[in-house]
């Protein structure tokens, strides 16, 4: 489905039509579980993450203002789907006596490089939120999701100058967390 019409949908699902809700949410199903995927390594974790992901959508589609591309509003909805469904499954990895999440529940850190340094920068971008929240999405949107600088100003209200000094300083302390080994 072409940009433009996956934003026409948008705009009418948000105005209230339920048949193109239906069919937005069939069109961006398979690229929310590729960008789920490019923040957990364990596919089942990207499908749980993505039909939380789906369901915000669908919950939170009339407060999609277009004021931003509806492909930006996605991305930050999937940036914290994902980290949300991280978080959720270290904490029961947690509450089951785990130190860290269990092999036999497909902990990629084991078995993949780019899996583990995922889940290094997931642990990174928590650590962050809890010191400097105001950092997080910028870098999440630039790194991740690939946005360019003036659609993160658009959607996160900010000036462009903002955007990139958040970004730097951002990269600096993930850097930072990465290196010392959290």
């Amino acid at each position: 489905m072409r940009d433009e019409q996956q934003e026409e949908l948008a705009r009418r699902a948000a105005a209230g039509d339920r048949n193109a809700l239906e069919m937005l949410l069939a069109a961006i199903q398979p690229g929310v579980l590729r960008r789920c995927s490019r923040f957990l390594p364990c596919y089942q974790d990207a499908e749980e993450a993505c039909q939380d992901v789906l369901m915000q959508v669908a919950r939170n589609i009339g407060g999609f203002e277009g004021r931003s591309k509806f492909s930006t509003w996605l991305h930050v909805i999937i940036a914290n789907g994902s980290r949300q469904t991280y978080r959720t499954l270290k904490r029961r990895a947690s509450e089951q006596g785990y130190g860290e999440m269990p092999v036999d529940v497909a902990d990629a850190r084991t078995t993949s490089v780019i899996a583990g340094s995922r889940l290094d920068l997931l642990d990174a971008l928590e650590r962050l939120e809890s010191t400097r929240a105001e950092l997080v999405a910028p870098m999440v949107l630039r790194d991740i999701c690939q946005l360019d600088y003036k659609e993160i100003a658009t959607h996160l209200g900010i000036p462009e100058g903002t955007v990139k000094s958040r970004i730097h300083q951002a990269r600096g302390q993930v850097r930072e967390y990465l290196l010392a080994g959290l």
